[in-house]
């Protein structure tokens, strides 16, 4: 499982690796959780394993009918607005926030964060959705507004399962190339102390997200389902 860090208990570590699976992707959703096979790869009983798995039920990440059947919770076109509707709400709130309370190290670490961001394409993958993440922390940072910072943290990691649905999209140079340079625009106007004008820009760049994208698509794929079975079977 790779080296995990120290967590106050066995359910702690069972519930950060899980939740970054279903996240990341790596628990696909609808996948049913063997949870006696999980239980010996995390090296514990299936007691703490099923504290994490409770814990993620009530999240939404995973659907639980009982403590033997367990599965990831599946995809929506539903979930995913409303996710998109409520970051709608908050960034552009963060980011207004940080114009008016960013500090000297809040911009030194929003220009390094940006300076290693990727275009956010098939090409680059994981390594630029990491950046991304990357970048956009070091903005709710900068708000010094904790409740904020800890909405805008949970709204990232469960838009993340259709962040990638986006990623696999075709949407072309310009799109993206427009999405890079709004990372450094951001900074520009953080940095000025231009509250109102960090706050249109980031309105817009989360309208042209990612997730904006994925919803399209799983909106298009719940009309269609047999068409999209029979494109993957082509």
């Amino acid at each position: 499982m790779g080296d995990i860090k120290m967590f106050s208990s066995k359910g702690d570590v069972a519930y950060v690796e899980l939740r970054e699976r279903i996240l990341s992707g790596g628990l696909q959703p609808g996948a049913r959780l063997a949870q006696h096979e999980l239980a010996v790869e995390l090296g514990m009983s299936l007691t703490p394993l099923r504290e994490a798995v409770r814990r993620l039920s009530s999240e939404g990440l995973i659907d639980l009918d009982s403590q033997r059947d367990a599965r990831v919770a599946s995809m929506s076109a539903a979930e995913a607005r409303q996710l998109f509707e409520v970051r709608l709400s908050l960034d552009p709130t963060a980011a207004e926030l940080a114009a008016q309370r960013r500090t000297d190290s809040d911009v030194a670490a929003l220009r390094s964060s940006a300076a290693r961001l990727l275009p956010v394409t098939r090409a680059w993958g994981e390594e630029a959705l990491t950046a991304h993440r990357a970048f956009h922390r070091a903005l709710y940072l900068a708000s010094r507004n904790d409740v904020l910072i800890r909405m805008l943290d949970d709204l990232w990691d469960k838009s993340d399962r259709y962040r990638r649905i986006g990623l696999k999209l075709p949407p072309g140079e310009e799109p993206r190339t427009r999405d890079h340079r709004e990372h450094h625009d951001l900074v520009d106007l953080i940095a000025a102390g231009d509250a109102a004008g960090a706050r249109s820009l980031m309105s817009a760049h989360i309208e042209r997200s990612l997730t904006g994208s994925a919803i399209d698509a799983l909106e298009d794929r719940e009309r269609h389902p047999a068409g999209e079975a029979e494109s993957e079977a082509s």
